[in-house]
């Protein structure tokens, strides 16, 4: 079923002085304007476009790529506001609607918001929303300790990041398992640390305890076969640790006991060294 808001392959249906017209299906023709053709197209041809409404509400298709696509979450700056709400650019001629019951606090232009990009059924529009947490943890989740997800954070709270995993859920990084910057926007590569009865999800931006260990170890032991030795412990602060190696004092410890145990360096009260 082709899908508004979405990319779709189509096939070219008829040309016009001022594009082609192509197979929406369920949706019936929708036009692609000859400014995004680059090459000549034929009746038959198969091409590549994202279905959207125009400045006057028809489907259309286009060959650009806008930066979200319906059901995603995106981070995106406010264009301009009128009576109806606040316009985002989104890469595409239209700017994208955020109606004013869709916003927490009331944006303003030239600044960047997380919002969730969803389809009015009642419209049949394109539309987005900043309250994201409206349109996730639906279902159950289904995800295992250790799993690889995509996140973006949406939020900051005191205790630490709150972030949206694959489109689908919500889960928090707390702060002090945070050792690189980040911002409202970012997105990263995260893993599921816990999921809890509830459904909740704690992430973490490492991979598992062994993985971490082994990955530091050698980071720490690069480091000493350029300086031999390191003014750093086990009995260093987590501060200081943190701001040398962005880890934990209790990953740190580990990754030192490793490079011990395999005889590579000797551990002294105030610092480490190569052997």
């Amino acid at each position: 079923m082709i899908e508004i808001g979405k990319r779709s392959r189509l096939i070219v249906l008829r040309t016009v002085d001022f594009g082609v017209y192509l197979d929406g299906e369920n949706l019936g023709d929708i036009l692609l304007p000859a400014r995004y053709i680059a090459e000549p197209l034929r009746a038959g041809d198969a091409v590549d476009v994202f279905i959207y409404n125009d400045s006057e509400d028809r489907l259309i298709a286009t060959t650009e790529h806008p930066y979200a696509e319906v059901n995603t979450v995106a981070f995106l700056e406010v264009a301009a506001s009128n009576r109806y709400g606040t316009f985002l650019d989104w890469g595409l001629p239209k700017d994208l609607l955020v109606p004013f019951r869709e916003q927490y606090v009331k944006m303003r232009e030239g600044v960047s918001y997380p919002v969730f990009v969803y389809l009015d059924h009642n419209t049949r529009r394109i539309v987005a929303s900043s309250k994201i947490e409206h349109f996730l943890n639906n279902r159950p989740p289904e995800y295992n300790h250790g799993d690889k997800v995509d996140i973006l954070i949406y939020k900051e709270t005191e205790i630490g990041y709150k972030a949206v995993i694959d489109n689908l859920f919500t889960g928090m990084l707390y702060k002090n398992e945070v050792f690189t910057p980040l911002r409202i926007g970012s997105r990263a590569e995260a893993y599921i640390k816990l999921v809890r009865p509830d459904g909740k999800i704690d992430l973490t931006l490492g991979a598992s305890a062994a993985e971490r260990t082994d990955d530091l170890a050698q980071r720490i032991l690069d480091v000493l076969k350029k300086r031999r030795h390191l003014p750093l412990s086990d009995r260093s602060s987590p501060a200081e640790i943190a701001d040398a190696f962005a880890c934990s004092k209790k990953d740190f410890k580990r990754a030192i006991g490793n490079l011990y145990r395999r005889r590579l360096i000797n551990i002294n009260p105030d610092s480490i060294e190569l052997v």
